[in-house]
Parts: C-alpha cells; structure tokens; sequence
C-alpha cells in the first residue's frame, strides 16, 4: 500500500517446527508478520513472531554497500529475500514429511497412519499456503514499471518473484499429494472393514451350520433317526466336526478367513 511518500508492506512470515513423530496435535508450520514502512530516507521493520531472524539481513547488508546504496527498497529486498528462503526451507521440510507419511501409509499395512494425522498436516499446508500464496501479486506490483522501487532493485525483486512462484507451485503438488494419500487412506479402511465383514459372515456360517444340527437334534422328537442307535451322538458330533472343517478350508481358500 502506499500513504503518500511512505510504502507499507506486510510479509508473512513462517518456520518450521521440528518433531519427532506426526500426531493429530502436531504444529509444523508456525506464522508471523513483518511488516516495512519505507520513506525516502528511512525503513521502519516491526515483526511479530520468531519466524524470521532480521539481525542477518542487517548483517548482510553492511557487507554489501554497493546494493545499500539504493536505499530502503534495498532493505526491503533483502527482508523479502529472507522471507521467501524461509519458504523454501519450510516447503523442503514439509516435503519430507509427505514423503515419510506416504510411505507409512502404503508400505506399512501392519501400521497404518491415522486420519487424524493426515488431515493435521493438510491443515498445516494449508497455513503454509496461507502465508506463501497471497505475496505472489503484490511482488508482481513491485517488478511492474508503475512500481515506485528504484529500476536497479526491481531484477532483484525479480528473482525473488521467480523462487516464490516455485514455491506456490511446489505447495499447490503438496495439497494435491495430500489429497490422494488422504483417499487412499480411506479406501484402506473401507477394504479393511469389507475384509471384517468377510470374516465375521464366513465365521457365523459356520457357526450356523452347527447350530442348524444341534437344534434339529435339540427338538427331542420321538421318531428321529439314530435317536435309539448307540453310535448316534459320536456320529453327529463327527458331522459337526467334519462340516466346519469343510467349510473353514472352502472359506480359507476363497480368502474370507
């Protein structure tokens, strides 16, 4: 924004936290604000957060003269430079943890990874996206020719543009790869549960052979067969046996059990 002769620019600043394991409660991407009031011969910087370290902009910009020269855009510059290499490492980061939960959740089947955890880190990319996205237009207002900066900033103000618009695309693949983890994981569970069902309609057949035999014999009629024969009770028994044996192997070998 510009108020008369003084610029106001707000970046948003991010860093990535550290963690040993993804849970549902994990916060991998933390957010700040910088944010620059430039005159013609002063830059204001107020940040809030301890997503982006100044000291070393400052520090950097002591050594180098030749671009201090062209004054608060040059400080500017190196704040937004800063800013958007902060990006990078966080999107480099949050890589890894893609690549590490896409693993545990097609090549671990004994361990699959939680729902809660993959939408904990689509909601961080999602504040990531949050914070990377929104600065692609106003660094395109400042590279433009109606821009106030100085002509000899604007190619450095260029070649940050061009590493922030690898990051927004590097971020849009994350929320896409997200996505499809996310779907795969719900297919998962919908084989896993179709796989229970399986087991339990296979088992319950089984179970309800044996109790067809034993509540036909359990009738207590007069005239039934084998009722008054001395091997009937062993021989029923060995039906029973025989007839969940059977049907345990049909069903083990048509992968139900």
């Amino acid at each position: 924004e510009q108020f008369g002769d003084v610029a106001f620019l707000v970046l948003r600043t991010t860093r990535y936290i550290s963690h040993g394991e993804l849970t549902e409660t994990s916060e991998i991407v933390e957010t700040g604000h910088v944010m620059l009031f430039l005159g013609e011969h002063f830059v204001i910087t107020v940040r809030h957060g301890e997503a982006a370290d100044l000291s070393r902009v400052r520090a950097d910009l002591e050594r180098k003269r030749d671009l201090l020269r062209h004054g608060p855009w040059a400080v500017a510059y190196a704040v937004t430079d800063l800013v958007v290499d902060l990006y990078i490492d966080v999107a480099f980061a949050i890589e890894q943890d893609l690549d590490e939960l896409e693993e545990s959740v097609f090549s671990r089947p004994g361990a699959p990874e939680r729902i809660q955890n993959i939408y904990q880190l689509k909601r961080e990319v999602i504040e990531f996206k949050r914070a990377v996205v929104p600065l692609h237009r106003p660094l395109m207002a400042l590279v433009s020719e109606k821009s106030a900066v100085p002509v000899e900033i604007r190619r450095y103000f260029g070649d940050v543009q061009d590493h922030l618009t690898r990051t927004v695309e590097q971020v849009s693949s994350f929320d896409e790869v997200l996505n499809s983890i996310l779907q795969a994981r719900l297919a998962q569970l919908t084989v896993d549960q179709n796989n229970d069902l399986r087991k339990i309609a296979a088992w319950a057949a089984i179970a309800a052979v044996e109790t067809f035999i034993a509540g036909i014999y359990g009738m207590n009629f007069t005239f039934m067969p084998e009722t008054e024969w001395r091997y009937g009770y062993p021989v029923v028994l060995a039906v029973m046996l025989v007839s969940a044996f059977a049907l345990y192997r049909f069903f083990r070998r048509s992968g139900w059990l």
